[in-house]
């Protein structure tokens, strides 16, 4: 016996914030790569292009969930819901790669500073952080809903902080002629970057690789299994997510209750498991008694 949920609204939300924040976004990128390129500041173009990997990473975002829209058939019997996780994926390898290309490039100026000009890079890069912040207030609101809303709500919060980053830099070149400042500021956001874009490739993988989501113990749902009236043993327990808000468990459950009293027993299950875990599709075969898997031990396959 499974729950089933609809999921086309919160689909259709989160493409429209996308959409709503693709636009001012890629408007930006391209001015900012052409002031990068004309001012000379290299943190200015290490902001640009993670606002580039934001146009791109936005666009696979709403390819991915419009494919994750597709039915389920019998190829694909879950449908094709994981797109989103796989463009979350991509996401995080696109930011590996700019970060890596920052890093690389700001080391090789902090030997030869070229000029830069810190009056047109101060404009642009407070242009850029109106622009992030109100694309980040767009995404906010279903980020912990979706891995692929996440990548992409990550991606403009660290051109928000790349921004702030870039626009310290031009006011210290203008007051002091330190041009170094700008190589030190690229690479101050590539190193911030990092650590999220790992986590958020983290998440991704567990997913891809079924994990357990986080937040959920495996044996603390089975022993809550247990405890449920009539059950004596709870064994074959899968638990893990179709996207980063969709959990799935499946599991073999042993009750000696009479056939009349296992769809009770089995409603009782599900409720338990959705109101206390939030885990809403949920697949249980019942056995009288244990399995040969359950006998030899193999609780967890």
């Amino acid at each position: 016996m499974s729950a089933h949920h609809s999921h086309g609204s919160a689909s259709e939300r989160h493409e429209r914030a996308l959409w709503v924040a693709l636009v001012p976004t890629a408007g930006f990128m391209l001015a900012e790569v052409v002031g990068g390129v004309l001012t000379g500041s290299l943190a200015l173009i290490s902001d640009a292009s993670h606002m580039a990997t934001d146009v791109f990473g936005i666009a696979i975002a709403i390819a991915a969930i419009r494919i994750g829209r597709r039915p389920a058939d019998l190829q694909r019997t879950f449908g094709y819901e994981r797109f989103e996780t796989l463009a979350a994926a991509l996401n995080a390898l696109l930011l590996f790669g700019v970060a890596a290309y920052i890093l690389v490039e700001a080391y090789r100026r902090l030997s030869a500073p070229p000029e830069i000009q810190s009056t047109s890079m101060l404009v642009i890069a407070l242009i850029g952080l109106v622009v992030n912040f109100l694309a980040m207030r767009i995404l906010s609101e279903g980020q912990e809903e979706s891995l692929n809303l996440k990548g992409a709500y990550l991606e403009v919060w660290s051109d928000l902080i790349g921004s702030i980053g870039v626009i310290a830099a031009a006011l210290i070149i203008r007051f002091t002629g330190w041009v170094w400042i700008d190589s030190l500021v690229a690479i101050a956001i590539g190193l911030w970057v990092l650590p999220r874009t790992w986590m958020l490739f983290s998440s991704a993988l567990n997913v891809l690789l079924e994990g357990v989501p986080p937040g959920l113990d495996v044996e603390k749902i089975r022993v809550a299994m247990i405890e449920v009236s009539g059950v004596t043993d709870i064994h074959d327990l899968h638990v893990w997510s179709l996207t980063g808000g969709r959990v799935c468990l499946t599991a073999h459950m042993v009750a000696s209750s009479r056939a009349s009293d296992q769809e009770v027993l089995i409603e009782e299950m599900n409720r338990m498991l959705r109101d206390r875990f939030k885990i809403g599709h949920v697949t249980l075969q019942y056995e009288r008694v244990p399995c040969p898997d359950a006998v030899a031990g193999h609780r967890f396959l």
